[in-house]
């Protein structure tokens, strides 16, 4: 089981690519999406600290019990393709606990979030907008189990 637990909702044109692939996924990976809000509320000076541990919370909140969590960061390790659907497999392969992918907000996560994760990955060390970093991700969980299945989606090097 994949869940993927994002601050906020996407909107604008990347909605549609989006909901694309998150109904793609669930062809290779037992697979959920959940959004919770991001703590900016409307207007006014944002404290960013503040923002960081509602969003946080909300992130703790929605972990299934003995889930792993794997925090998306551009502060963290980066993998390609291949490695990243290996990582994968492999915990399929072992029946792992449900693995939590967490996308965190304008901010990025709180002290407690990233403490609580086990493997803190990084789509690009360029800053994406939260949109973006989304269609990415999910791109990827489905590019992930083309590869494991040998389909001719992806066309690099296995």
């Amino acid at each position: 089981m994949i869940l993927l637990v994002a601050v906020g909702r996407v909107r604008g044109p990347l909605e549609a690519p989006v909901a694309e692939y998150e109904s793609r996924v669930p062809h290779y990976w037992k697979f959920g999406v959940v959004e919770v809000d991001a703590g900016t509320g409307r207007g006014g000076p944002v404290d960013a600290e503040r923002v960081m541990a509602a969003e946080g919370e909300r992130i703790l909140a929605r972990l299934p019990e003995g889930g792993e969590l794997w925090v998306v960061t551009r502060e963290g390790k980066a993998l390609d393709s291949v490695a990243f659907a290996r990582a994968l497999g492999e915990r399929q392969l072992h029946a792992a606990p449900p693995l939590v992918l967490a996308l965190g907000g304008a901010f990025g996560f709180a002290p407690e979030v990233v403490a609580r994760s086990s493997r803190r990955l990084s789509l690009s060390s360029m800053t994406l907008p939260h949109e973006m970093a989304r269609l990415v991700l999910v791109e990827q969980l489905y590019r992930a189990g083309t590869i494991l299945r040998n389909e001719p989606y992806h066309k690099g090097t296995r």
